[in-house]
């Protein structure tokens, strides 16, 4: 088993606010760890070592390689399509969450905390924060919904201050509720 599939390698991987900068950029467009490190305004080593990070945990792949200055740097990219077009696994049972699915949703708050100091406020705004009992059927049509609408905005995504392009956030959690859970 490789590292890319092993699901607590996965998660731990995702589980850096930084990380899922990284997978944000690399949705858009492939960049190299030095137009990472420009982008986010960190140093190549640290960039360096995300990517590392995401590309032993099958998040990223290198899709190119170029010369600079001497040396050979690598082209990351980060498939969104490829984890829309996985099967979803048959889950037969519910079960808690681990330490580390836990670790994500925190790393994504953390993001999500970050992200909206950067919000303009305006007519298409939106934001639902809802715990909710509805009918499985709505559910399963909703999440269905969701995932497209998610596959879409990560199928057009382009290169960061492409001339037209806007800059938008979108966190979205989905997930069923412990209905004993208080």
């Amino acid at each position: 088993m490789s590292l890319g599939d092993d699901p607590t390698a996965k998660l731990r991987a995702l589980a850096h606010p930084l990380r899922l900068r990284i997978l944000s950029l690399l949705t858009g467009t492939d960049m190299t760890a030095a137009e990472v490190a420009r982008e986010l305004d960190l140093t190549h080593a640290n960039a360096s070592y995300h990517l590392r990070h995401l590309l032993a945990a099958g998040e990223i792949e290198v899709v190119g390689e170029e010369k600079i200055r001497g040396g050979v740097a690598k082209r990351y990219r980060h498939r969104a399509d490829a984890d829309f077009d996985k099967p979803k696994p048959k889950v037969t049972t519910e079960t808690a969450p681990t330490a580390d699915h836990l670790l994500v949703y925190e790393a994504v708050a953390t993001e999500l905390r970050r992200r909206s100091r950067a919000l303009l406020r305006g007519p298409n705004t939106h934001l639902t924060d809802a715990e909710l009992w509805v009918d499985p059927a709505v559910w399963a049509e909703v999440e269905e919904q969701i995932t497209q609408a998610s596959r879409a905005l990560h199928r057009a995504a382009v290169a960061p201050r492409t001339p037209g392009a806007i800059r938008v956030n979108a966190t979205i959690a989905l997930f069923r509720m412990d209905p004993e859970a208080k």
